[in-house]
Order: C-alpha cells, then sequence, then structure tokens
C-alpha cells in the first residue's frame, strides 16, 4: 500500500459510553458527536485541539443514534432510541431544540437532510421510513409512510443532488425511494448482501452508491442509463453492482463513505480498524478495480463505529468508537 493515514490526534468524546455517530457541518468548521450517554457534542477546532464548544444535553432520554446537519448549517437533527428526533437550531454559540417529531413506534436509527433542505428522513427498528417536509414556517409534517423493508432499519441517505432516498435494513436489502405523483414510493431494490446492511453512501456526483454489510463486504452500486439494460423501463433507471470489496474485512462494516474531494472510500469495521480504498486509474468504470490503500489495524480500541470526510479540507477524516473516543487522521497520496 502506497498511501499513509496518519493519526492527528485523539479526543474523549463521550466518556464512560459509546461514540456512535460523527458529522461535519456543510462547511467543516463544526463536528457533532452523539453517544451513548444520551448527549450530542458540537467541536470546533482552536490551534491545533479539538474543544467541546456545547453539550446538547435536554433533548433525549436515551441512546442518541445519528445525527445531521441542515444544508445551511443552522440546523442540525438528531435521532435516538427513545423513538424521537430532535431538531436543533444554532443560535450563535449555542443550540436549542425546536420541535420534537414523534410517531415511530420505537428507537428512531437514523435520519438525514434531502439537499434541499426542505425533506428530512428517518428510519426506525419499526421497520418503516418516514419522509418529513419542512414548510415556510419550519413546521414539519410527515408527508409519507414507507413500509417496503421487513426488518429493522438502519441508515438512510439522500442522492447529494436529488430528492432520491436510500435507506439500508437489517433484511439485507437497500431501498430507494422517490416522490410520485404527490406520495413517496419505493422504485429500487438492491439485493446481494447476505447479512444486515449497516450503511451507505453516494458519491459525490450520485451515480455511484456504496454499501457496506454485516456479511463484512462493500459493494458498489452504478446507476445505469433509463433504458440502457433489457428490461428496464426506459424512464427508471436501474442500479447494478459493479464491484464487490471481499477479504479485507474480519468483522462487521459498520459504516461507509465517500470523500466528496477526492472519491476515496473509508470504512469502519468491527475488527477496530480504518481502511481507505480507491479505484485504480484507468480502470474501467463499468468493472472498476478498486485497491486497498491505506489499513489503520487499531484505529481504536473497540468497534470502530463511523468514518466522516471533512467536506473543504482534503484528506482529513473523523472517527468514532464504541471506547467513547473520536480520532482524527490525515489520509495522503504517497505516489
Amino acid at each position: 500500500m502506497k498511501d499513509s493515514l496518519t493519526l492527528l490526534s485523539r479526543v474523549s468524546a463521550h466518556p464512560d459510553s459509546r461514540c456512535w455517530f460523527v458529522a461535519w457541518n456543510p462547511t467543516g468548521t463544526l463536528l457533532a458527536s452523539c453517544g451513548g450517554d444520551r448527549t450530542i457534542r458540537i467541536w470546533a477546532k482552536e490551534d491545533t485541539n479539538w474543544v467541546c464548544k456545547s453539550v446538547l444535553g435536554e433533548g433525549h432520554q436515551r441512546t442518541v443514534r445519528k445525527v445531521s446537519w441542515s444544508p445551511c448549517g443552522n440546523y442540525l437533527a438528531s435521532a435516538s432510541f427513545d423513538a424521537t428526533t430532535c431538531i436543533w437550531m444554532k443560535k450563535t454559540e449555542e443550540f436549542e431544540c425546536v420541535t420534537t417529531l414523534e410517531g415511530h413506534e420505537n428507537e428512531v436509527k437514523s435520519v438525514a437532510w434531502a439537499p434541499s433542505g426542505s425533506l428530512l428522513a428517518t428510519c426506525s427498528r419499526d421497520k418503516s421510513v418516514w419522509v418529513w417536509e419542512v414548510d415556510e414556517e419550519e413546521e414539519y409534517e410527515c408527508v409519507s409512510v414507507l413500509n417496503s423493508h421487513t426488518q429493522d432499519v438502519k441508515h438512510v441517505v439522500w442522492h447529494p443532488n436529488q430528492e432520491l432516498l436510500a435507506s439500508a435494513s437489517y433484511d439485507d436489502t437497500v431501498k430507494l425511494y422517490r416522490e410520485e405523483e404527490d406520495d413517496w414510493v419505493c422504485c429500487a431494490t438492491l439485493e446481494g448482501h447476505t447479512s444486515t446492511v449497516w450503511s451507505l453512501a453516494f458519491d459525490q456526483t450520485g451515480d455511484r452508491l456504496a454499501t457496506c454489510s454485516d456479511d463484512k463486504t462493500v459493494r458498489i452500486w452504478k446507476r445505469q442509463g433509463a433504458g440502457e439494460e433489457k428490461g428496464v423501463s426506459k424512464d427508471e433507471p436501474s442500479w447494478k453492482c459493479i464491484c464487490t470489496l471481499t477479504g479485507y474485512h474480519t468483522r462487521t462494516i459498520y459504516d461507509v463513505d465517500w470523500n466528496p474531494l477526492s472519491n476515496a472510500l473509508a470504512t469502519a469495521c468491527g475488527d477496530d480498524a480504518i481502511r481507505v480504498f480507491e479505484e485504480d486509474a484507468g480502470s474501467d468504470p463499468m468493472q472498476p478495480t478498486i485497491s486497498l490503500t491505506a489499513h489503520m489495524p487499531r484505529a481504536h480500541t473497540q468497534d470502530v463505529n463511523c468514518v466522516a470526510w471533512h467536506p473543504k479540507e482534503a484528506g482529513l477524516l473523523a472517527s468514532c468508537s464504541d471506547d467513547g473516543e473520536m480520532a482524527f487522521w490525515q489520509y495522503q497520496r504517497l505516489d
């Protein structure tokens, strides 16, 4: 491997509990973390140190599983095992919980903001995906409840520039949804994983989707143009698995993230490691060769739950773990 992953710093983010997830705000000036201690923490860099600027501890009664920033950066949504989603508004240096979204029967596992900022998606152990609409008065209304999965839904993510939603589930599948005649419908089911799909990420173009699973593989799916494949409706693109990364991970892969600046793909694994992959130069885009370019075997002392590339600073990667810590890494091409 010709590339390197260098540890820059390590922070005790959620002492005595798991740190489940980290998310950069759109400008990369703030990082939100959430954990088993029922709190959300907002971090900013001062000199070379990452400093906690706010602790949001009044919104949830149980573990906070995921957080998501609005595209404008003024709002943060948090999904909790208490079956609610909180919307936090940034007010100067502080954050205030302005809305609590209720309706899921039990644990909310993930939340994601659409690129327009006018839609929010949540998913739950109750097997459903909800789409919420945000109006000009900043009121939130559930406009669709999608029951396409047969098991716990682990993760939701939006296409980077279209109102296309993807979800990953304990039922080993990925579902894609779009709006059709004022309702949301499942427009595709991606099958191939043989165990729980934990997370998924679109690349910067939205033409590729990476999924990771309890089956220890990462699958890369590519959108085929409408009508390109035999049997595909002329107005409905399909998704085809063009590459499977197998043999690299020794335990469940909990998260995957595509670098928006370089297309390097990072994974978070239950074997305590972080890995980075890149497509080989000159590789066939329909049958790409993707190689492991960096491997940090003991990135954390316990399961790595999340990896998140900085949106503006090339190669800066944040991670978090069951050990309660966040770590910051610099990924660098050495050739």
